[in-house]
């Protein structure tokens, strides 16, 4: 069976779409998989080619040119995972083309597919019961929930926090689109008995400055591309976003603070709220003050 994947990645975009398709695409063994994306700036289709896919630009997001790869690829299944793709988007591909469609969502959106996941820990099937065709199948929460290899092989660190040398992880994201990362390190510089990993990836379009900060402070380091389950593992707590990134640090059982930096985390946000995890919105990033002295005094 051939199995297209549509996603894109940038620095604008992010990378949680195209690295929750990678995990996806793992689960297709005996499958062709196949995926297309546009070349946008500060993209990641590098991670395609280096876990073996074959990879396809497209020239636009129109349903025009799509339909004419799938049909010349003989393609079979079709997975969405694009904010800007919607239910009359996928309605065109489904009767031009009758492949078996499955759809990503992370906001309740509408979808004309015959699979609908939402693989986040707060989702609820209910939901979507007037936003799905009947035919749809619905795969929600955490019996689905897409962790990386990496986090699913190491060994969980059991040891308490160090209190005289605390390791924090910080990842805002693979491209930071918002240009938080360095307003937080500026307020984890005033703590002198911490060691601050930050992680982020080539297409950070940031990275020029937040070397140049880190440089001032020896115990600043930028992790660039870097492995990041063994980063958060050996941390003793974590910044992080209300993002896919969430579900790890909970698989790893590190204690963290959670950033909301964009619109489409506020579901996981408010979920992770709900439950008692400690949470901040973008204007309170400035209250990790705190949240770090409270950390260290645990």
């Amino acid at each position: 069976m051939n199995v297209l994947f549509r996603v894109d990645s940038s620095s604008k975009i992010g990378l949680g779409h195209l690295m929750r398709c990678l995990v996806l695409a793992g689960q297709y063994k005996k499958d062709n998989i196949i995926f297309a994306t546009q070349s946008l700036d500060g993209n990641a289709d590098q991670k395609i080619i280096d876990q073996g896919y074959k990879l396809i630009l497209l020239d636009d997001n129109s349903t025009d040119e799509l339909c004419k790869k799938i049909a010349l690829l003989h393609i079979n299944n079709v997975i969405f995972d694009h904010y800007g793709i919607d239910d009359k988007f996928e309605k065109i591909v489904k009767k031009r083309t009758n492949v078996k469609i499955l759809s990503f969502d992370d906001t309740y959106e509408k979808h004309y597919c015959d699979v609908l996941l939402n693989h986040n820990i707060y989702a609820d099937a209910e939901k979507y019961k007037d936003l799905v065709p009947e035919f749809c199948e619905i795969r929600c929460g955490k019996e689905y929930t897409l962790i990386r290899d990496e986090f699913k092989r190491i060994k969980i660190r059991e040891q308490p926090i160090n209190k005289e040398k605390s390791i924090i992880f910080v990842s805002l994201g693979g491209s930071d689109p918002y240009d938080i990362g360095l307003i937080v390190l500026e307020v984890l510089s005033d703590f002198k008995n911490i060691t601050i990993n930050f992680a982020t990836t080539s297409s950070n379009k940031s990275i020029g400055k937040l070397q140049g900060f880190s440089k001032r402070y020896q115990n600043i380091n930028i992790c660039v591309d870097c492995n990041i389950a063994e980063l958060m593992n050996d941390s003793d707590y974590a910044i992080i976003t209300p993002s896919v990134i969430a579900h790890e640090v909970i698989a790893l059982q590190v204690p963290f603070v959670s950033i909301m930096t964009a619109d489409n985390q506020r579901l996981m946000h408010a979920y992770l709220y709900e439950n008692n995890y400690d949470t901040l919105k973008k204007n309170e990033i400035r209250k990790l003050k705190s949240r770090i002295k409270k950390y260290n005094s645990v």
